[in-house]
């Protein structure tokens, strides 16, 4: 498969879907991605297994508030600093990319940057939706080291960071990228392609986001419906947002939203809990959703995902939630990832035992 006009929209739009509301605004990401094929050409979409196990993938992406990046758009040259620097560290070729996390414009960054230095990239990612911190990869979960960390801005600013662990890597990039004005771009955990393989990443995570644009995009009648059986999600609520509390804060966006619903779901409120990602989905005292599954809001209409920085009043909404990928769901994943990480008392239960999917 090759990435570009054809198949980007439905890539952007599946990104959106498997981000949970975080990775950034997948409509810059696309402009740029089409723009990138454009003037550089289609990018070769490989498989882990037409790859020689020794070599170097690099997996990369943005840090920082996704509000900020709705503005504060990267130059297209962050890419090559990023190559570049990590081969004069490993002192070998990279030989394609990785989106370090699927979910959002992070899933489409990539493209850009391989368009434009000539390399391919790799249907897989570290997380299989998006996740606010930088250990929060498979990657930290197979042991692979964050070292060596670079990171890289619009003016063309470079910082290589050694860390004693993916928790210190997020505290050390998460001050530089608030230094550099709340958005940076970054690669950690680089890896062989053997590591790979050997359970590192998400396989086939960037097919599998085109598969879901291109369910919603041919949906005859109801794309929502059309998804949330792709997917097997279930359907939180449907209603209209009333409220959006919102702040960027430590390079995080953090907040929360309020879903009245409407129709069937009359009566009912939800309220959504946000750090760059939605989080969890609460009625009253009782959790409908959390993390690591994967909890998106959909325009009731198109089954577009709506990123937690374009929430807004009034928008009419169905908010679904789905399984994220089983690695997550580990005692590891789980303390990296799970609702007690982000400091709620909550125990993890798997959104198809809350609510009895097939």
């Amino acid at each position: 498969m090759e990435l570009d006009a054809s198949t980007l929209p439905a890539l952007a739009r599946g990104c959106a879907i498997l981000g949970a509301g975080g990775g950034g605004d997948t409509e810059i990401g696309l402009l740029a991605s089409l723009q990138a094929v454009e003037d550089h050409g289609a990018v070769p979409l490989v498989d882990l297994d037409e790859l020689d196990d020794e070599a170097l993938i690099m997996p990369c992406g943005g840090v920082g508030a996704p509000t900020v990046s709705i503005e504060k758009i990267e130059s297209g040259d962050e890419g090559g600093r990023l190559r570049e620097m990590v081969e004069t560290l490993w002192n070998r070729q990279v030989v394609a990319l990785m989106s370090a996390e699927i979910g959002g414009s992070n899933g489409i960054i990539p493209v850009v940057w391989a368009a434009r230095i000539g390399l391919p990239v790799v249907d897989a990612d570290g997380m299989g939706r998006a996740f606010p911190e930088i250990p929060q990869v498979t990657m930290e979960i197979a042991g692979i080291s964050p070292n060596p960390a670079v990171m890289t801005d619009e003016r063309g600013n470079v910082i290589v960071f050694r860390a004693t662990d993916g928790d210190w890597m997020e505290r050390m990039e998460r001050a530089a990228a608030v230094e550099f004005g709340g958005m940076s771009w970054s690669s950690e955990y680089q890896l062989t392609v053997g590591q790979a393989k050997a359970g590192a990443v998400v396989n086939h995570a960037v097919s599998l986001a085109i598969r879901l644009g291109t369910v919603v995009a041919q949906a005859e009648h109801d794309p929502v419906e059309a998804l949330a059986r792709e997917i097997h999600a279930a359907r939180l609520i449907v209603g209209k947002i009333v409220d959006v509390e919102r702040r960027t804060t430590a390079g995080f966006v953090r907040g929360s939203a309020t879903i009245e619903g409407l129709d069937a779901d009359a009566g009912r409120t939800l309220r959504l809990e946000i750090q760059n990602e939605n989080l969890v989905a609460l009625e009253g005292e009782r959790a409908l959703a959390m993390v690591p599954d994967i909890i998106t809001v959909l325009d009731s209409e198109s089954a577009n995902a709506i990123s937690t920085e374009r929430l807004r009043y009034g928008q009419r909404v169905t908010v679904i939630a789905f399984p994220c990928d089983p690695i997550w769901r580990t005692a590891r994943g789980l303390e990296l990832a799970g609702p007690r990480h982000f400091g709620y008392d909550l125990d993890y239960a798997p959104v198809e035992d809350l609510h009895a999917l097939a």
